[in-house]
């Protein structure tokens, strides 16, 4: 791995959390991810299941781990299940965990090679009553692959169909909604390097270069500072292109006048960052690009002081769609006509902001947490609004990704990285 090794405490914490939320005599299963083919001998570069990551920090395929914390004996109560690795394999694709270091990573003991795992939990199933099994079940998630997860949980269903049924997704979605210390330090590390490649980017841009180009300059950046790389795929979207939220083409030139929209993370351990700035081509706003990019920012800074305990997400877009309403009057984008004969169910603000302004972000860019539960204090939440003007060629969103305090307003993880006009069109012109 490229990351710094994580100390195994955070994931015996994360183990501990989740079993103290198991019902008596429960099992819970969980599965790496396969590594998916692309054709001939083809596959996609492995990409851990977040799941077992945040419960065991293994980071390889072909695992998968037990947890039975009523087992009647104490090496049935957390098992790792790895791939056997030899000589052969060390040569070829180089070293994969032995058990003394899946231990030394995970904080577990007992580690069993993958080739016994049925024989194991036969035994296993002979003493427990319920299995907690493991379904994606995130509101964002359309899922069409066949996932290892589902293909076990398929089997498991016709080999043990006595056994009682819970599932391991609730539990998660409220666990990994709050951060432990450890975890917010990798985020941060993660925002760290995403500010390294927007400091990068602000040196390079000008007129002409390809929205190709300055990903490349992301990339590099990301890689050196050991980043697998982007979170998610980059959007990196001049002039009008802005105007498409998922624009991911990456293939037009930048034009001198021009706005140009970067919606770019970097992941750090598995962590995401999820960063949007809008920046002038040409190293300087004109006046209706400014009074736009400010009234963003302000819908941004406003929308981040509600990030707070006991808030409710829905709520919450409410009232920020009122703060983008204001905003959206004062530019001259709607009258109050507009807004006094809108449609409830899409208000007047929707035509220029038609996205949501905030989402979980950990361990996956839209991360788990459950929309209908109050806030609580260590949530990741990104703050994101937009205001896109096809007509005009341009659309601005500004997003920063900011940790729910005890008391008082968010913590800014990416408070270093330059937002404000006048740092922007300094560091480009510089």
């Amino acid at each position: 791995m490229k990351y710094h090794p994580i100390d195994r405490d955070l994931f015996v914490k994360n183990r501990a959390k989740f079993t103290a939320q198991m019902k008596p005599n429960s099992v819970a299963v969980f599965n790496s991810n396969d590594i998916y083919p692309v054709s001939a001998d083809s596959t996609l570069p492995f990409a851990q299941h977040r799941d077992i990551f945040y419960l065991s920090g293994v980071d390889q395929e072909e695992s998968i781990l037990l947890l039975y914390p009523n087992a009647p004996y104490e090496h049935l109560k957390q098992i790792l299940f790895l791939k056997e690795t030899n000589e052969h394999i060390a040569i070829w694709e180089g070293e994969k965990l032995t058990k003394d270091r899946a231990f030394e990573v995970s904080g577990i003991k007992s580690v069993i090679w993958l080739q016994d795992f049925h024989k194991t939990l036969k035994e296993v199933m002979t003493y427990a009553e319920t299995m907690y099994i493991n379904t994606n079940e995130h509101y964002r998630a359309t899922i069409e692959t066949e996932t290892r997860e589902a293909r076990f949980v398929k089997w498991w269903k016709e080999n043990y169909p006595a056994h009682k049924v819970e599932k391991s997704n609730p539990i998660l979605q409220r666990l990994r909604s709050v951060k432990e210390s450890e975890e917010l330090d990798l985020i941060q590390k993660a925002c760290d390097i995403t500010e390294k490649g927007f400091r990068r980017v602000l040196n390079f841009t000008k007129p002409n270069v390809m929205e190709y180009e300055i990903e490349a300059e992301f990339a590099h950046e990301f890689l050196i500072n050991r980043s697998k790389g982007f979170a998610y795929t980059p959007i990196i979207a001049s002039g009008n292109n802005a105007n498409v939220l998922h624009y991911i083409e990456n293939n037009q030139q930048c034009k001198a006048g021009d706005l140009l929209l970067l919606d770019v993370g970097a992941e750090y351990a598995n962590y995401s960052s999820d960063m949007t700035r809008t920046i002038p081509v040409s190293g300087k706003f004109n006046d209706r690009q400014k009074a736009v990019y400010n009234a963003v920012l302000r819908v941004k800074n406003e929308a981040t002081k509600m990030l707070v305990p006991g808030n409710y997400w829905k709520q919450y877009h409410v009232e920020v769609g009122k703060i983008m309403t204001s905003e959206l009057l004062g530019l001259g984008l709607i009258d109050k006509a507009d807004v006094q004969n809108e449609n409830p169910d899409w208000p007047a603000y929707k035509k220029y902001f038609m996205h949501g302004t905030s989402h979980h972000m950990g361990l996956d860019t839209h991360d788990y947490g459950l929309l209908h539960e109050p806030m609580q204090a260590n949530m990741v939440f990104t703050v994101e609004p937009g205001i896109y003007i096809p007509a005009e060629g341009f659309g601005i969103r500004l997003e920063d990704d900011v940790v729910i305090q005890e008391k008082g307003e968010p913590f800014n993880l990416m408070r270093n990285i330059p937002i404000e006009v006048e740092e922007i069109e300094s560091l480009m012109n510089s």
